[in-house]
């Protein structure tokens, strides 16, 4: 009996300590965050909401709506870009034949085949991107190689990943970006897309409260369900209500009658447009990082 009790409790005891350290960890790491500096810049990150937002965010956690979308993008790793900004006097094809002259210096062995395979049907457009590669010094070195006078290259470091690549963020999502949210609400179902960025991918305010009455008037085949509880169907004026949705035929009301967002619509439209993590942060980096030296 005492050897089994000594074994409840050492077992308790650890459990217990374990799980105290999962809380009070992150909560002692993160519970004196402060915003950040924007890399590059003097602004900092993120910026406080305005009233409007602070109680659409309200509106989107009462309707459920971290159910069916995150607000993480997730990413796999870095890159680097090596990105043409001018061309000078040069012509495309003189600038191929250029570059590929290049092709017997060691140092670009292993990426020849890809930056001839970028460069094979282009027609001179600008910037133009002719190398990804994850190796720094090649980069470097092409950039170095390629830069004469009137010509200039540059560096870019891009993060990568399937969010990257559907476009629903330039980076990663960092703890910096939910320091004004209460509660934070990250989700942890896709049924619908990310919506960390969603405020640069869709500014419209007129879109989004289109798509939160009538989600398949904007996106097609979309199997979000209709909020139109949160919109008013009204008898028309004689001139129609400024703030009247402009619906789609097939979408709007009978007749005679148009469709006016309640407060709590406009609030939850300004939380989706305040839903901006694009900005390059040190944990987070992603833009224009260095460039080429002429």
């Amino acid at each position: 009996m005492k050897t089994g009790f000594s074994v409840f409790l050492a077992a308790f005891v650890a459990l217990g300590a374990s799980c105290f350290g999962l809380v009070y960890g992150p909560l002692k790491q993160l519970s004196g965050a402060k915003e950040t500096t924007v890399l590059q810049s003097d602004a900092k990150w993120p910026q406080q909401r305005t009233g409007e937002a602070t109680l659409g965010e309200q509106v989107y956690r009462a309707n459920g709506c971290a159910a069916c979308h995150t607000e993480q993008v997730r990413q796999d790793g870095f890159a680097i870009e090596v990105t043409l900004a001018t061309l000078g006097t040069y012509k495309p094809e003189d600038f191929r034949a250029f570059v590929h002259s290049l092709f017997i210096m060691p140092e670009l062995e292993s990426v020849t085949n890809a930056i001839a395979a970028s460069l094979r049907d282009w027609k001179g457009d600008l910037p133009k991107t002719f190398l990804v590669t994850a190796d720094k010094e090649i980069a470097g070195k092409l950039v170095q190689s390629v830069t004469v006078p009137g010509v200039k290259a540059q560096l870019r470091l891009v993060a990568i990943g399937p969010d990257i690549a559907r476009g629903w963020g330039p980076r990663r999502s960092a703890a910096a970006d939910y320091l004004y949210d209460q509660p934070v609400q990250p989700g942890g179902l896709r049924a619908g897309p990310d919506l960390a960025n969603i405020g640069v991918r869709a500014p419209d305010v007129n879109w989004q409260l289109g798509h939160l009455y009538a989600p398949k008037s904007v996106v097609p085949g979309s199997t979000m369900p209709a909020f139109r509880y949160l919109f008013e169907v009204r008898k028309a004026g004689a001139a129609p209500a400024p703030e009247a949705l402009k619906l789609k035929e097939g979408f709007a009301p009978t007749a005679g009658f148009e469709v006016i967002p309640t407060a709590e619509a406009r609030e939850l439209a300004a939380y989706l447009l305040s839903l901006r993590a694009n900005a390059p942060l040190l944990e987070a980096p992603f833009t224009p990082v260095f460039s080429g030296k002429p």
